[in-house]
């Protein structure tokens, strides 16, 4: 088994994020997370909009928070939800909306990865692909 991402696996997620930003035409912020919420890689592709890097890395932080995909907290979080306030209980800024995957291998989590620079559906997409790719060479 296996408790955190490694460096490897981190780079390929870069990676595979990074193609999938440039085929989509959007330069994006890219961080991994390990299990522990702690950085193990990012990337501020050319261009992308400088709030982007803080954003990337509080998406990765609230989905291993969590260990859910940011875009699913959204309805939760609204008066009256049952999440409601989730985006401000925390000292670390936990992040609402698309753009925040955690990294499951076989069945346990092993990290996370935060996207930020297009909207919310172009950084889902490119979160998801990243994570995708890790699996696959995981499986």
């Amino acid at each position: 088994m296996r408790d955190t991402i490694s460096a490897d696996l981190a780079q390929a997620a870069l990676q595979a994020a990074a193609k999938r930003a440039g085929e989509i035409g959007v330069p994006m912020s890219i961080a991994v997370l390990d299990a522990g919420r702690a950085l193990v890689a990012f990337l501020r592709m050319d261009k992308a909009l400088l709030g982007s890097i803080e954003i990337a890395q509080a998406k990765a932080y609230t989905a291993r928070t969590v260990n859910s995909r940011t875009a699913d907290l959204m309805a939760g979080v609204q008066p009256g939800g049952p999440f409601y306030g989730l985006e401000v209980s925390h000292r670390q800024p936990l992040v609402v909306f698309g753009g925040g995957v955690p990294v499951t291998i076989g069945g346990e989590v092993v990290g996370a990865i935060g996207v930020s620079g297009g909207s919310a559906e172009q950084d889902v997409d490119v979160a998801e692909a990243a994570v995708l790719h890790i699996e696959s060479l995981c499986a």
